[in-house]
């Protein structure tokens, strides 16, 4: 092997290590130290489905009717379409897409869904759409790009939507997203990437490389946990989309509140 050779071998090898270190230091803290995500896990009727690196929620609105939390990453919407397969349903069962934000890995499914009513956060409209950019330190390194999903109803924070039998009360927490919503309904609370659980039980922020404003963001979960607090509500259940939930009720918000 000759000596111009030794030196490229060696410069792909430096440039791969170095990709891998690149990576790792990305995507690490999404998944090192995280509650792991269970299998075939349901609460109260609602069902957390794992859709490639993230997850979604299916929750019973009516007789054959289904509301989601969120669409995931999967454009083809195969895992949703399995789990209402399994359910003897099909995707026009979907009357209803509550989405926590606009980041691709939420909205991929969503024109899988053509009888569905998409919702969002006012502020969240335009990164939905893809009319801009993630304003996050990788996201900045992008261009925008339309996605073909629109909002049709925009939310205000406070609201309560009714779907079919469901109630579904909606909580702004911004900071992963200007946007980013949290959804109660049923005992439990769906935060999206707005945070997550470590594997010792304890909420926590969302990684700074995704997100906007993680100072925002654990701000808002921190009032968020006061909020629930003084309006007296009965939490059973926390889930963000890349850790397994939580069912400890308020505490792990509050233990938030407290170190802040």
């Amino acid at each position: 092997m000759n000596r111009v050779l030794k030196r490229l071998l060696v410069s792909l090898g430096v440039l791969v290590v170095a990709a891998i270190v690149a990576i790792g230091a990305l995507f690490g803290p999404v998944v090192i130290g995280m509650k792991p995500i269970p299998e075939d896990f349901e609460f109260n009727g609602m069902r957390l489905v794992q859709d490639e690196f993230t997850t979604l929620w299916i929750l019973p609105v009516g007789q054959n009717e289904v509301a989601l939390i969120d669409a995931g990453e999967d454009r083809s919407g195969a895992a949703v379409l399995s789990e209402l397969s399994r359910r003897g349903l099909g995707a026009d069962a979907v009357v209803a897409v509550f989405l926590t934000h606009g980041h691709q890995d939420h909205i991929g499914a969503v024109s899988m869904f053509p009888n569905a009513e998409v919702m969002a956060l006012a502020p969240e409209a335009d990164l939905v759409a893809g009319r801009v950019a993630p304003s996050s330190p990788l996201g900045r390194m992008m261009s925008a790009s339309s996605t073909g999903v629109e909002i049709s109803r925009l939310l205000r924070d406070g609201e309560t939507v009714r779907i079919g039998d469901a109630e579904v009360t909606v909580y702004a927490v911004p900071g992963h997203t200007a946007g980013s919503a949290g959804y109660l309904t049923n005992g439990a609370l769906f935060l999206g990437d707005a945070g997550n659980i470590t594997s010792d039980d304890a909420v926590k922020g969302p990684p700074w490389v995704f997100s906007t404003d993680v100072d925002q963001a654990n701000a808002s979960l921190a009032r968020l946990g006061q909020r629930l607090a003084s309006e007296n509500v009965e939490l059973e259940l926390i889930a963000f989309a890349h850790s397994g939930p939580l069912d400890r009720g308020l505490a792990p918000l509050m233990a938030l509140a407290a170190s802040d």
